[in-house]
C-alpha cells in the first residue's frame, strides 16, 4: 500500500492570518481613530493573538511596510501607448486617482509615519514602474530623462500634495507635470 501524496494547503492558515491582519491594518488606518496602531489593537481586530503578529512581523513598522508593499504593488498598471509622453500621462493620471482614495491615503500616511522604511514601501513600486517606462522609451530609441529626475519632477509634487496638502492632485494636474518634465529635456 503506497502512502497518500502530501496535500498542499493552498492558502492555508498562514494566508488567512496574513489576509486578516492586512485587512485589520487597512480598516484601522482608514478609521482614523484616535487610538494609535499597536500590535495588540491590530491583533484584536484581526481575531488573532498578538504573539502571532509579533512572530510574523516583529513591529508595527514592519507590518505597515508589508501591508503597504502588498497594497501598492501592481494596483497601477504601466501603460504602453507607444510614446513616453502618452505612457507617463496615463500613468500619472492613474497614480493621482489612486492617491485620491481616502483609504489609500490613510494607509500611506500611517506607513510613512511608522519610520524610514515606510516611505520606501509606499514608493518602491512606483519607482520601478517609472523606470520601466523610461527604459522602454530608450529601447525604442527615444530620449528620456533619468529616473531620479522623473521621480523628483513627477512623484515628488504628486506625493507632497497627497500627503501634506489639502489641495487635490487631480489627474489633469498630474498629467501637467509630465509636460513640464518633458519640456525641460
Amino acid at each position: 500500500m503506497s502512502a497518500a501524496p502530501a496535500q498542499s494547503r493552498p492558502g492555508g492558515r498562514s494566508a488567512r492570518v496574513r489576509a486578516a491582519v492586512h485587512r485589520a491594518v487597512e480598516e484601522l488606518a482608514a478609521a482614523d481613530a484616535a487610538e494609535p496602531l499597536t500590535i495588540p489593537v491590530i491583533a484584536a481586530r484581526a481575531g488573532v493573538h498578538p504573539t502571532t503578529v509579533y512572530r510574523r512581523w516583529g513591529s508595527v513598522a514592519q507590518l505597515l511596510a508589508d501591508v503597504a508593499t502588498s497594497r501598492f504593488s501592481g494596483d497601477v498598471v504601466v501603460p504602453d501607448t507607444g510614446t513616453l509622453a502618452g505612457d507617463l500621462e496615463r500613468w500619472m493620471g492613474d497614480v493621482a486617482t489612486d492617491l485620491a482614495d481616502p483609504d489609500v491615503l490613510a494607509l500611506m500616511r500611517a506607513t510613512i509615519g511608522s519610520g524610514p522604511e515606510g516611505g520606501c514601501a509606499c514608493a518602491v513600486d512606483r519607482h520601478d514602474q517609472l523606470r520601466a517606462m523610461i527604459e522602454r522609451e530608450r529601447a525604442r530609441g527615444g530620449a528620456a530623462p533619468d529616473v531620479e529626475r522623473a521621480v523628483d519632477m513627477l512623484l515628488g509634487p504628486l506625493y507632497y500634495r497627497a500627503v501634506f496638502s489639502t489641495q487635490p492632485a487631480s489627474p489633469q494636474w498630474a498629467r501637467g507635470l509630465v509636460t513640464a518634465l518633458l519640456k525641460d529635456m
